[in-house]
Formats: C-alpha cells, structure tokens, sequence
C-alpha cells in the first residue's frame, strides 16, 4: 500500500497554481483588512467636525477597534484550530465588512466606538489564519516568501484608502470610506468557495478525498490511492496552554516581547508621525508625504526581506530589520534640519523596516508552532502586540504633552526594536519536533 506524506508533499512541491491563488486570496483579505484599519485616521477630522466630540473621544474610538483585534485575534487564532482556517477567514471577513459598512450609519460617538469595536474583532481575527494558511501550503523554500507577498497587501490597503479619501470625503463625505469598506461582502461567498481548507483540518475531518485531490493538484505524483501520514505532537488539553508545552513557553514569551515591540513602533509612528515632522518644521502635506513613503517602501523591503530570508533565515532577517528600523527611526529627530532627502531616507528605511519586521514576525510565529498551534501562536502572539498597538499613541501623546527635545520622542520610538532584537536574538531557530504519525482515518498506520 503505498504511503503519501503530508508534510514531505507540500514542502518539496513545486510553486504552481494553487499556491498561488492562495497568496491571491489571502493577500485580497490582508488588503481590505489594511485599508479598514487606516481609515480611521483619515476620517476622525470630519468626525470630529460633524459630532463635535474631543481629541479624548477620538482616541477611544480608535482604541476600541483596537481592542477588538486583540480579542479577535486570540479567539479566531485559538478555535480556528476546530472551526477550520477557511471558515474562520470567511466568518472574519464577513463580520468586519458588514460592521465597517454600518459605521456609515452612526449617529454618536459610541455607536462609532461599538461598530469599529466588533470590526476590529473580524479584522484581528483574520489575520493570524491567513498567515497559517499560506504557511501550510507553501513549500518550505519560499514560505517566507510568499507569506511576505500576501501580507504586503496591508501596505496596498493603506496606501488606497489614503488615496480614495482624498477623493471621497471631499465629494461625498467621511461615510463613504465605510461603505467601499464594507465591499469585502462581495468577496465572501468567493472565498467560501474558491479558497482551499488547511491540510491538516482536511485529514483531521476524515475528508481524505478531498485532500488527496488536493495533493495531486500540487504535486500530480501523487499516488491516486494510499495512506496519507502527518506528523503531529502529542495535542495539549488547551489550544492555548500548547503555546507552553514541550519546551515551547520561551519561545511564546520571546515573541510574545517582539509582536510587542513592533506593534509599539508602528502604531507609535502611525498615529504621531506627521505631527512629529511638523513640530520639525515641515509643512501638513510635506508630513503626510512621510507616510505615504513608509507604507511604499515598506513593500519594497517587505518582498527583498521575504526572498532573503528564504535564503538565510526568517530570524537573521527580522534582527537585522529590527536593528535597522531602531537606527534609523533614532536618527531622524538628529535629520530634522538636514536635508530633505536625508529625511526621507531615514524614514523609508526607518518606518520602512519597522513594517516589514512586523510580516517577517509573523511568517517567524508561523515556523515557531505545529500546525495543530500554528494559527493559536500566531494569533495569541498579535492579541499580545495590540496591546503595544494601544502603547504606542498613549507614548506619544505623553511625550509631546511633556514638550520634550524631538530627539527623545524618536528615541523612545526606537528603544524598543533594539529589545525586539534582543528577543529574536534569544529565540533558539524554529525547528519544530513533531513525534508520532497522523493517519487518514479508517487505515492502519503504515511504515513511512
């Protein structure tokens, strides 16, 4: 009888076409997610203006969508593991596009605050499966790659919503932005349908046949009759309590720091950044300009990072990103008065890498578990980082109401890539150990 290893299948096959429309799909899902959660920023001045609320208000609005993905991403993450990552993608999907499109109906401050609350519980809660589904299914020479193209799709999505709002809300109002964001609605039975299930989930449920013609499609060697094995460790009574078991809890608490960190900076330099470079001395739309570079160069490293950590290793990668992003986000309150290129380096490179860092974090997290913990890992490993989410801006805000030198303010910005490092630097190389054999139900277990 022969015999079809899972793992061995997937990891030696060749990138074909269901790989790709894997990434496809997964990246579309990322692209709605990052222009969900960019425009916010981009329409809290009209807002403010119709419901006549405080900078106060506004940032705890902003908070509760937040809040949401941290919760979103620990509950997904953990029973996408039983529910399965397709129809955990699908629910998420469904449940962040319908609540992004009533914010277009709000007629307070707290129906905002609820609506971007339950939004945020679809969004966080999408991204740590499409993580692992792309991580499942690609071969083990490009899975940084391709998770690194799929998750650029976050930089598209916040470069169009800032484009579209320079459209829409001068011709048709803040509201509109919601309503394109509740567009995903079209894409869910599309995703129902078209996007594959995880291996694993598929050999778990007994749905052999399904998984076979699966395998065949990535590699047609595949024998039309046999076993199909898996290796899987021995499963914890608890998704969760797995992130800690067999010698697993140093890893978790070191990425744990790192997500942390990370989540800091970007947040911290998205919601502060273009006051920063305006206390520097540059004009509104010099500041913006600012942003706008760190989303484009942030795809730039992301896709370079990707390909040479498939290379040389997700972990050198990512502390040599975190590294770089430190530095240079530090150098720029000592640039302020230098020249504007010299700026816009530092901020390319700087804001850039601190982006990156945080796709090369995640295609890290998803090497870092089993597959039977992969999306609990990923996704307890971000609900963690929201909480840096929310530091940041409140680190910022402490900082300027202080009036310290612009320097301290990027310093302080900086500081933690330098402890993400120092995290990653700690973690021991991703190398899963995985003993004993899953078998497709209703066969005997056979020699591999």
């Amino acid at each position: 009888m022969n015999t079809i290893d899972l793992d061995s299948t997937i990891e030696r096959s060749r990138f074909g076409r269901l790989h790709l429309k894997v990434v496809l799909l997964c990246g579309l899902v990322i692209l709605f997610d990052g222009y969900d959660l960019t425009i916010y920023g981009a329409t809290v001045p009209a807002m403010i203006a119709e419901f006549g609320f405080g900078p106060t208000t506004a940032g705890l609005i902003g908070s509760s969508a937040l809040l949401g993905m941290m919760l979103g991403a620990m509950i997904f993450g953990s029973i996408a593991e039983r529910l399965g990552r397709r129809r955990s993608i699908v629910v998420c999907v469904a449940l962040y596009s319908l609540f992004t499109g009533i914010v277009a109906i709000a007629t307070n401050p707290w129906e905002l605050a609820a609506y971007r609350f339950v939004a945020g519980i679809g969004l966080g809660g999408v991204m740590p499966n499409a993580v692992a589904l792309v991580a499942e299914y690609a071969p083990a020479r490009l899975r940084n790659t391709l998770v690194s193209l799929m998750f650029s799709g976050y930089m598209f999505g916040g470069i169009a919503a800032a484009l579209i709002g320079v459209g829409l809300i001068p011709a048709f109002g803040w509201r509109s932005l919601y309503l394109v964001g509740a567009l995903p609605l079209l894409l869910v039975p599309i995703l129902a349908v078209m996007l594959p299930e995880a291996p694993r989930t598929l050999l778990r449920r007994g749905r052999v046949d399904e998984l076979r013609a699966t395998l065949r499609r990535i590699d047609p060697a595949v024998p039309a009759v046999g076993d199909i094995v898996a290796a899987v460790p021995d499963r914890a009574s608890s998704p969760v309590s797995g992130l800690f078991q067999d010698g697993r809890a140093r890893t978790t608490l070191l990425l744990w720091t790192a997500f942390f960190m990370v989540l800091l900076m970007i947040y911290g330099l998205l919601t502060w950044l273009p006051q920063l470079m305006i206390r520097a001395g540059y004009p509104l739309s010099s500041s913006l300009s600012f942003l706008m570079t760190l989303f484009v160069s942030a795809i730039a490293i992301t896709w370079c990072g990707g390909y040479l950590a498939d290379r040389f290793g997700a972990r050198r990668v990512l502390i040599v990103s975190y590294l770089v992003a430190a530095l240079f986000v530090a150098l720029l309150g000592a640039l302020s008065e230098s020249s504007i290129l010299w700026v816009y380096l530092a901020v390319a490179l700087g804001g850039g890498t601190t982006f990156a860092a945080q796709i090369f974090a995640n295609a890290l997290a998803a090497q870092s578990y089993p597959p039977h913990a992969r999306s609990t890992g990923i996704g307890w490993a971000l609900g963690v980082g929201r909480v840096g989410a929310i530091v940041g801006p409140l680190l910022g805000g402490v900082l300027l109401t202080a009036d310290v030198p612009l320097e301290v303010n990027f310093v302080a910005f900086a500081v933690p890539g330098v402890i993400a490092a120092i995290a990653v630097a700690l973690l021991r190389n991703p190398q899963v150990v995985e003993p004993g054999r899953e078998v497709s139900p209703g066969r005997r277990p056979t020699a591999s």
